[in-house]
């Protein structure tokens, strides 16, 4: 793609900032996604903080903003790969998963910075340079939940940036649906978007078999594609999770049906059989994890392999945001971490008479920044649209004598939840407000606090909706976050209560109060805020679909902007204690 020139630039600017005055930066149909587990952990474009995000001990999951910082693997002393065969031909897949837009954001990993896209690109590069029958394969979640540099361009640099990086095939995650599946085909297909003008599209195939579209019955894109590798034929079947329609706002799944994956597989398996293609390789957009050696294997991925065809012989994974590296009933999986700070380095053998593959192995890269250059055409990419969005995001919007963190204690609660249900049980005048706590994608440092940075703790642009629940509608909701297999504490405002995990599941909310103290009425009607994601049922609750007296209500990105502006400069907030674990 050919860079643009000045003038139409500085057109570009002049839109954005108006655009960015108005604070409505999608909030036409643009509902986004918030998962349970992965919490992302952005930086402004100008400073790229690096926060280390260890994994939380008492948070929702083992990682804390979907980041793994401590990976034992990487201390481990490499292994020599084994010599390739003449008689087989070598061939390299080099894939990512779960980049979610993170071009210029820098982590750290045992205490050194990892990642940005010009880093990944280097890698990529350097690998590929080592063989030349190698492809480049995506694993799901590219876009979405995107800082702004990607995320205020509708995502089109994300895409700019797989293009440019030449990849070969991918897959689609959850958060490829934040946005509907039309602005997901346009992405991929090209098209037009108010905001962004043209756009060509994605220059590789994407594939999914287990996305349907109800009024045709054909899936939204082709199921798998066969490319040959020096003459060898690989097919690729694509898969993402059926839990998606629980983890996207209804209308970015509207019209969609989520099939289950291994029967998707093995259908598409016996239609390559058919065509006399032996050497199959699943991307799919499904959690799992393991040792550094293999060594106890874990998650959805675990199941996929033991139930599809023996055919399969490789599976990338992605959605969890783990390190994978395990073979499961002869397949080879693989995840690799997430936001390009590490890729899976594949290397498969196919015996030229058979045309089947014969060896197998991976390596899980993490793509420290110390000793190798960023890719310079990456770079430089970067640069250009950070140049783009720059007078919106440093703009500041308020600052703070201390951090709020999303890092919850061990009662389920952060200070930034509070801050943040506070905000919406404000703006929407409500007597209460819940929210998720996979929607708060970042924390913010003490000191100023930019646009930019607002926008990374909540990127969706979900509509607000206050609506009546009573009293025991809201303690059924509030027992809603526990089941068998996962916790999920909302952050509250207008109320307080204690929880016993000694309890079964269902029954763990004890006392609830308003904030003056006095008892909640099972019996009486209250208003409530939250955001559409949750008023539709999103993460489980499906409580909320029973509310009454629905009402849409600002964009959350606007309300938590002009709550911050409203604040004294510096103020100082402090975590509320509203949630209380009995001991």
């Amino acid at each position: 793609m050919k860079w643009i020139n000045k003038m139409f630039v500085f057109v570009i600017v002049l839109s954005l900032i108006g655009w960015a005055g108005n604070l409505q930066v999608s909030a036409q149909g643009t509902e986004g996604h918030q998962h349970h587990e992965l919490i992302s952990e952005t930086h402004s474009v100008e400073t790229a903080r690096q926060n280390q995000g260890g994994n939380g001990d008492q948070g929702l999951s083992e990682k804390y903003h979907g980041h793994i910082s401590d990976r034992p693997e990487t201390k481990q002393k490499k292994t020599k790969p084994p010599a390739p065969s003449q008689r087989y031909i070598p061939i390299q897949l080099l894939g990512i998963n779960d980049l979610h837009g993170q071009l210029n954001v820098t982590r750290k990993v045992n205490g050194k910075p990892v990642g940005r896209a010009d880093y990944l690109a280097a890698y990529l590069k350097q690998r590929a340079a080592e063989n030349k029958n190698t492809l480049l394969v995506q694993a799901g979640d590219m876009v979405g939940a995107s800082p702004p540099v990607s995320a205020l361009l509708q995502d089109e640099p994300t895409i700019e940036f797989l293009n440019r990086m030449g990849f070969d095939i991918g897959t689609v995650g959850n958060h490829e649906f934040d946005e509907g599946v039309n602005e997901l085909l346009r992405l991929i297909h090209g098209g037009t978007h108010p905001k962004t003008g043209n756009f060509a599209g994605s220059k590789f195939p994407w594939v999914v078999a287990n996305v349907i579209n109800k009024e045709t019955g054909k899936t939204i894109l082709p199921p798998y594609q066969v490319m040959k590798v020096n003459g060898m034929p690989i097919g690729f079947i694509g898969v993402v999770t059926t839990e998606t329609p629980t983890i996207v706002v209804p209308s970015g799944v509207a019209g969609l049906q989520f099939t289950d994956e291994v029967e998707a597989i093995n259908k598409n398996v016996a239609e390559l059989k058919k065509q006399g293609v032996k050497a199959i390789v699943v991307l799919a957009h499904n959690p799992g994890t393991s040792g550094p050696n293999g060594e106890n294997p874990t998650g959805q991925l675990v199941d996929i392999a033991n139930r599809v065809d023996d055919e399969v012989d490789v599976i990338f994974g992605g959605h969890n945001h783990a390190y994978m590296n395990a073979t499961i009933d002869n397949k080879l999986i693989v995840q690799a971490y997430s936001y390009g700070t590490a890729f899976s380095d594949v290397d498969i053998e196919i015996d030229p008479k058979t045309k089947d593959i014969v060896t197998k192995r991976a390596e899980i890269v993490t793509t420290f920044q110390e000793g190798i250059d960023p890719d310079p055409e990456i770079k430089q990419m970067i640069e250009g649209y950070e140049s783009k969005i720059e007078p919106i995001v440093n703009r500041v919007v308020g600052s703070t004598t201390e951090p709020l963190t999303a890092k919850q204690n061990e009662n389920g609660e952060s200070v930034l939840g509070d801050f943040i249900a506070d905000a919406q049980k404000q703006a929407l005048g409500t007597q209460m407000a819940f929210m998720n706590p996979g929607g708060i994608r970042a924390d913010f440092d003490s000191g100023d606090i930019t646009w930019g940075e607002v926008y990374t703790v909540q990127p969706f642009n979900n509509d607000m909706v206050k609506m009546e629940m009573t009293g025991q509608q809201i303690r059924n909701l509030l027992n809603q976050q526990w089941t068998d297999s996962k916790m999920t504490i909302l952050q509250i405002s207008g109320l307080t209560y204690t929880w016993d995990s000694a309890k079964p599941v269902g029954q763990r909310v004890g006392s609830i109060k308003h904030a003056d103290g006095t008892e909640l009425d099972p019996n009486a009607s209250y208003t409530v805020a939250a955001n559409v994601f949750l008023s539709g049922g999103g993460d489980g609750f499906t409580e909320f679909t029973r509310a009454t007296n629905k009402e849409i209500g600002p964009v959350d990105l606007d309300v938590l902007v002009n709550y911050i502006q409203a604040q004294p400069k510096p103020f100082t907030y402090n975590i509320q204690n509203r949630i209380q674990k009995v001991k």
